[in-house]
């Protein structure tokens, strides 16, 4: 008789801190947001080392935000079906592999390959959907922490390391800084593997505390006995990985492109994306030389503008409860088209007041457009929320790539970017008037069907009383 083998005992597995995990994804966070803005200070030594037009390293840009606003709605898809870890560590694997090609180019079209595709790929994956699922799937009552701590390293990563990047540059040239970004995502790989866990590799998401432990009651209910309700499934077990999420990002992008809110919020967005990345962070550094401003210096203020990005974002967000979201995005978008017209009258050789001030106006208003934004399709879309905020996200980066690529024309034709920065202002005008015509929230969510129509009553029966709001 042939003896049945037995079973093999499951391993245990150490616990692992959902701090832990968030601090991994913080790490892999920030080594692929040192690659999004090192674009723009490759223009001026691309130009100059190789004889590129700026219209050729502006396409590579483009490519480079158009990949990774396509990517970033399907990165929730990828991680349901392969794991978080997987896609991190993948992710970083594209962006070390495009910058550790890219010091060997010798023709425009590597860089659209190699930075426009790998680099745009990798930057996607660990955008605000990694961010996003992270939190969702690791904390309860401390998302709001968590999500702020892993937005900042974002910012950390996109401008605390310019001015290093920048020295790098003008001391050893671009090739040494994209090798350097190269060695740093092979480094960041073992701790991301390491680090980084889904829950099905470890302990049951908690808000921090020890996952071993039972938790307390809430609201005076005793959740080992009545547990909530979560979408008609059972909170106490781990919801099973959804194989169709590209398919239902792919629905709900085509039911919303039926609405006319998305359309709006994602044409203010894609503004957004013009008037910050598209412009700013890939043309303001070449501009500065121009006039005489070394580019470290350049750099540097590009990084002060990063450092008040935390401070802008946490007002926004508290406005954000206390006002109305559509006049908030009117307003920011006014002020932040009034800075920038006004760029070419403050930019000079050295750092002055006026340009200190400009600086931090614009760090303020940088990002203060997303929790706006955010809360709009949190109140139009309901449930869905979260996935039509992902596409307004992908016109963010095909507005930032338009104009990364016409901004490079632009100074090729008319041998200055001051056309550039009066024309972003133009825009950014646009989306103040656009944001007040979105219609206010508490109309219902767009997306969801009308109810039938209910059959009249006899006249014999009272009429129901409306339902409360």
């Amino acid at each position: 008789m042939k003896r049945s083998r037995p079973r093999s005992r499951p391993r245990n597995r150490a616990p692992v801190s959902p701090w832990t995990v968030a601090a991994g994804a913080a790490l892999a966070i920030v080594t692929a947001g040192a690659f999004s803005t090192l674009a723009g200070l490759l223009v001026g030594p691309l130009n100059e080392d190789l004889g590129w037009s700026r219209a050729s390293v502006g396409l590579g840009s483009l490519v480079n935000m158009v990949v990774y606003g396509a990517t970033a709605p399907f990165a929730a898809a990828l991680m349901d079906r392969f794991g978080m870890r997987r896609v991190a560590v993948g992710a970083l694997g594209l962006v070390g592999a495009g910058a550790a090609l890219a010091t060997t180019m010798t023709a425009p079209w590597q860089f659209v390959l190699y930075w426009g595709v790998l680099v745009g790929l990798g930057t996607g994956a660990t955008a605000t959907t990694f961010a996003a699922t992270v939190t969702e799937r690791w904390f309860v009552a401390r998302r709001g922490l968590v999500t702020g701590l892993l937005t900042a390293a974002s910012v950390v990563g996109q401008f605390v390391f310019l001015p290093v990047l920048s020295w790098v540059i003008d001391v050893y040239g671009w090739r040494a800084a994209a090798g350097a970004l190269a060695l740093a995502a092979a480094g960041a790989l073992p701790v991301v593997w390491a680090a980084v866990r889904d829950p099905r590799q470890g302990p049951t998401p908690t808000n921090g505390a020890d996952p071993r432990k039972e938790p307390a009651p809430v609201n005076g209910a005793d959740p080992r006995k009545e547990p909530t309700p979560t979408n008609g499934a059972d909170p106490r077990k781990e919801p099973a990985p959804t194989h169709g999420a590209a398919r239902h990002a792919l629905r709900t992008l085509a039911r919303a492109a039926r609405t006319g809110p998305f359309w709006l919020l994602a044409g203010t967005f894609a503004v957004c994306g013009a008037s910050t990345n598209g412009v700013m962070w890939t043309h303001f550094a070449p501009a500065a030389h121009d006039h005489g401003m070394p580019v470290t210096v350049a750099a540097s203020l590009l990084s002060l503008i990063g450092i008040f990005n935390v401070a802008g974002t946490v007002a926004s967000g508290w406005l954000t409860d206390r006002a109305d979201p559509r006049r908030l995005l009117a307003a920011y978008y006014a002020l932040r088209g009034l800075t920038l017209v006004a760029l070419p009258l403050l930019l000079t050789s050295a750092v002055d007041a006026p340009l200190v001030a400009f600086t931090v106006v614009f760090g303020l208003l940088d990002v203060a457009t997303v929790p706006p934004t955010i809360a709009l399709c949190r109140a139009l879309y309901g449930a869905d929320a979260p996935v039509v905020f992902g596409w307004v996200s992908a016109a963010h980066q095909v507005g930032a790539g338009a104009v990364a690529f016409a901004g490079g024309v632009a100074r090729d034709a008319f041998g200055s970017y001051d056309p550039v920065w009066v024309g972003a202002g133009a825009l950014c005008a646009g989306a103040a008037l656009l944001a007040l015509t979105v219609r206010r929230a508490g109309h219902g969510n767009p997306l969801t069907p009308p109810a039938p129509a209910t059959p009249r009553r006899s006249r014999a029966l009272p009429a129901s009383p409306p339902p409360c709001r």
